[in-house]
């Protein structure tokens, strides 16, 4: 049978524009958000968020009104509830079973029954309809919860703000009580600008934080002659507390109390670790070359005194070396080139694979070769399912935990969503580690880098925590094998009926070579006087974290309980999940509705191994008809043919992904932005795509661009490929643009130079000059460095450091790394970010120019330049701020630079005597691509070095 072929068409257009469109929907139907509000209190790492959205229909006939929300994948909703006409319609959390009915009911009827969906790697989608009577008024109440965990130092709190119109009233609270001691805080942001920063207002004390947004109308429209929000992504929050060498922290309140624990100044423990590495046919491709580069970087974390080896697998299982070794440089070396020649082909046999990684650290311990008082980890990244060898779950998990016998741990990352999650996360908790999926995506490399230096330091070994027995009850977990730098423990309880006045903590462990005791004691009134009063935590809160943290943990022990022990554990996580009306995997939440509307929906908490071979990208949805705007691009079909499809080499189709490749230049001519970063890497196999139209007075002119599967990658479905003619219309308002003549170019550096106020240097590299140092200055605590491809005329990447605070962002055309605290943040150019922390400003518009700015220091600008000469730009402001000490090959234009007078026959050349040497400069025209495209004419000095 023949599929229409808009219906792709309109996919491929609309993936990049949901935001818009639902707005627009919500306007044409004419449900109006008149108020927007996000609380979200902090109590002790514990944050409970209530979002409260209320509407009012102004059509003269009933409308739909639709509540959307994404919230942390971590979080459980504890509440939902719609107000119409005065009439409260609750959510009821019930266990499962007993939701069936309704939920089974609503399939039977075509609906989707479930209200909460994956939307990416760290959240979840709510959403519920309801339909609205004229002039009737609908607030909806949307409640969760969750601990906030201490992450590569860290603590995160995530909010999604998406209103999808403008709104009247709204405004987001968010209130941290940290009686600790906030040690730091910032913010970030990915709708964040200069225009909408006074809307947002910190204010922060020792041991309380308050973050306020509240745009006006104006501060949300993307112009004054659109009526389209810019609030259209997340806002985070990280924060971490004042700790001492006891690390240990107690709270109390209302009966229950919470011990943090994450000691500060302890030595590294030495580890010995084997990486297992699979390279079966899956990961050929852009999996093994961004896991040949992450373990290249991991490699150079090695500390001197660890052990290591490789283990690389497919249908056979091969050693870098007969057994572990040190990290010394050369050995660390010779595993990198080792790595970079890792070749993917055949089957999956991850049974073998792990258990030679097992047997290499038992002989080694059998022999006496690993250091008293070491740590031994097993790392195991894999992209799909055993295929070869023993291929039964159940049997490999069985095997693996009986030669482990308790004595290493081993950490599972699932590449992707070829693998069996479950499989992989109960490998993981048998053994005293932990599961993870590594995304497919651009910065899959960096999550690899992540997660290892979340285990990379080993602080403390065999940890357990004890009480006294009279004074508290029904405690969490409180053993645990290891304790890793910028991580916390947590164990929570209830304080017994009788309890002594004072309660009193040991927590002992072993570091390396020597076992260690930390003791601590807490006034029980005391502890309870600093919660009781304040109004901006949320009263009871620990009470309700021991609820959350108990469910958490039982959950994970039934992954990996036996039979016999599930039921009870089971039981147990229900039970709580009822008392305090958690959405878990466990319970459902039904959705009432006003009669004659659908009686009930089920919320329910979906599971990561839920998600395999699902899209997790949100804004995926597919709409009947849409118009995109007055006068821009619309795309029209040609004609379909179905063809056999091509056979499965690769198994199963993993998700597609967000574009990164924009649209081959083409004489100037520009594609509308709707287009151009979406529609290549999502059409298939065989496209061939014309470009037609032309501007009044202008020669229409086509053009044809093909693309192949190598092209597109293999995540694009594999029964589609089909050859396609696409056609684009462009109506004069997207082909317009000021040119500049073909042979001015825009140099890899413009300098303003010191002392004037228009005049200018244009930096030309000519010569080779491999890894750079463009700038450092020592006194104001920022170095520069970047590595220059000559023969392409472009920087390949620049990176900026930072002392103070300690931060690195790296830049390279694809997208920007920051890095701080061993963690990656990983942003695509020309996404909006705006991100506030202690001494730096780092932004970045739709234009493509990250700014790095504080107020005493230089400003750093980067951009990424689509214009002539194509690449990596560098941007300085406030140049006067350079120190006496700055250095480097830009940085020499800020030191004693003596201009020679202008030769007697041509007053456009000057001589510079820069550092003692002399350098020739040229007046030129250029173009400037500091105000962004399509870049200004300018004359300024060249030098070329």
């Amino acid at each position: 049978m023949k599929t229409p072929l808009h219906t792709y068409s309109i996919v491929l257009v609309l993936l990049s524009l949901p935001a818009v469109l639902q707005a627009t929907t919500a306007r044409k139907n004419d449900i109006d958000i008149y108020s927007f509000t996000v609380d979200s209190k902090v109590s002790s790492r514990f944050a409970h968020t209530v979002v409260t959205s209320r509407v009012v229909n102004k059509a003269d006939t009933v409308q739909e009104a639709t509540f959307q929300m994404e919230l942390p994948k971590k979080a459980f909703i504890t509440n939902f509830s719609m107000i119409i006409n005065g009439v409260t319609y609750p959510g009821n959390i019930k266990e499962k079973a007993t939701a069936q009915e309704q939920y089974s009911a609503a399939v039977a009827r075509g609906e989707s029954a479930g209200l909460v969906k994956a939307t990416g790697r760290k959240m979840e989608q709510f959403q519920v309809s309801v339909n609205v009577a004229p002039a009737a008024k609908v607030t909806f109440e949307l409640v969760y919860e969750e601990l906030l965990k201490r992450q590569l130092g860290v603590y995160e709190l995530l909010l999604k703000v998406r209103p999808q119109q403008l709104v009247k009233h709204l405004q987001m609270d968010i209130h941290i009580f940290e009686p600790q001691g906030i040690r730091f805080l910032e913010t970030e942001s990915t709708f964040m600008t200069n225009e909408l920063a006074n809307a947002l207002t910190v204010s922060q004390n020792m041991t309380k934080a308050h973050i306020r947004f509240k745009p006006t109308l104006s501060q949300q429209q993307k112009s004054p002659e659109q009526q389209d929000t810019v609030l259209d992504g997340t806002f985070i929050v990280r924060y971490d507390v004042n700790r001492t060498v006891s690390g240990g922290s107690i709270q109390i309140e209302n009966g229950y109390f919470v011990h943090y624990f994450a000691p500060e100044g302890l030595p590294t423990i030495p580890k010995n670790v084997i990486f297992v590495i699979d390279k079966s046919g899956s990961m050929m491709g852009r999996k093994i070359q961004q896991t040949q580069e992450a373990l290249i970087k991991i490699l150079d974390d090695l500390s001197p005194k660890d052990q290591f080896n490789l283990v690389c697998f497919s249908g056979e299982t091969t050693q870098w070396k007969p057994s572990l070794v040190l990290a010394s440089a050369e050995n660390v070396k010779e595993a990198k080139n080792y790595a970079a020649v890792i070749k993917a082909q055949g089957a999956t046999d991850i049974n073998a694979a792990t258990l030679r990684a097992v047997q290499l650290l038992t002989r080694a311990n059998q022999q006496e070769l690993l250091p008293a008082g070491s740590v031994s980890l097993i790392i195991l990244l894999t992209d799909g399912d055993p295929t070869v060898g023993e291929t039964n779950p159940a049997s490999i998990q069985k095997n693996v935990k009986a030669a482990i016998g308790g004595q290493y741990s081993l950490f599972c990352l699932g590449f992707g969503f070829d693998v069996s999650y479950a499989f992989l996360e109960k490998l993981a908790l048998d053994n005293g580690g932990l599961a993870r999926r590594i995304y497919e995506d651009s910065d899959s490399a960096l999550q690899l880098q992540d997660f290892y230096q979340e285990v990379a330091n080993p602080l403390l070994m065999r940890v357990a925590f004890e009480y006294p027995s009279n004074a508290v009850e029904e405690v969490t977990q409180d053993n645990f094998r290891l304790l890793f730098k910028g991580s916390e423990m947590v164990v929570a309880g209830k304080l017994r009926d009788q309890s002594p006045d004072v309660l009193s903590a040991k927590v002992s462990g072993k570091v390396h070579l020597q076992n260690i005791t930390f003791q601590m004691e807490s006034s029980v009134a005391q502890k309870e006087e600093e919660f009781r009063s304040p109004k901006y935590i949320f009263h009871s809160f620990i009470e309700r974290l021991w609820a959350y943290l108990t469910i958490q943990q039982l959950l994970e022990q039934i992954v990996s309980a036996s039979d016999a022990e599930k039921q009870a554990l089971e039981t147990q996580a229900l039970n709580l999940s009822l008392k305090y009306s958690f959405v878990t995997p466990l319970t459902s939440m039904v959705v009432t509705k006003p009669e004659g509307q659908e009686q009930s929906q089920v919320a329910e908490k979906p599971l990561e191994n839920e998600n395999r071979h699902r899209n997790v990208h949100p804004g995926h949805t597919a709409f009947k008809t849409h118009s995109v705007g007055d006068r821009m691009s619309r795309i029209t079909a040609g004609t379909f043919q179905k063809l056999p499809s091509f056979p499965r080499r690769f198994g199963q189709p993993g998700p597609l992904h967000p574009p990164h490749r924009s649209f081959p230049p083409h004489h100037g001519m520009l594609l509308p932005d709707v287009l151009a970063p979406s529609v290549p890497d999502q059409v298939f196999h065989g496209v061939d795509l014309r470009i037609k139209g032309a501007p009044p007075g202008q020669k229409p002119c086509s053009r044809l661009w093909p693309y192949s599967r190598e092209t597109l990658g293999e995540d694009s479905p594999r029964n589609l490929y089909e050859p396609v003619t696409w056609t684009l219309f462009l109506s004069e308002t997207t082909t317009t643009t000021a040119q500049s003549p073909a042979h001015i170019q825009a140099p890899p550096v413009i300098l303003p130079l010191p002392g004037q106020s228009v005049d200018q240097l244009c930096v030309d590299i000519k010569r080779s000059q491999g890894l750079m140092n463009l700038l450092s200055d020592p006194d104001q605590g920022v170095e520069v460095t970047g590595q220059y491809e000559t023969e392409k005329a472009q920087f390949s990447w620049i990176e900026v450091t930072f002392k103070n605070p300690q931060l690195q962002v790296h830049a390279s055309p694809e997208h920007v790394v920051v890095t701080r605290n061993r963690r990656n943040s990983v942003y695509k150019w020309k996404e909006t970010l705006f991100s506030v922390m202690p001494g730096l400003k780092m932004t970045m518009d739709k234009a493509g120019l990250l700014m790095l700015s504080s107020p005493d220091k230089v400003t750093i600008g980067l951009l990424s330049w689509d214009g002539p000469g194509k690449g990596l730009r560098l941007l300085l402001r406030d140049t006067n701020r350079f120190s006496s000490h700055v250095g480097g090959t830009l940085g020499q234009f800020y030191q004693d630079v003596l201009w020679g007078p202008p030769a007697a026959a041509d007053d456009s050349k000057r001589t510079l005597r820069v550092q003692g040497h002399d350098l020739s400069a040229t007046r030129e025209l250029k173009l400037d691509y500091q105000n962004g495209l399509p870049g200004t004419e300018i004359s300024c000095w060249s030098v070329e070095l």
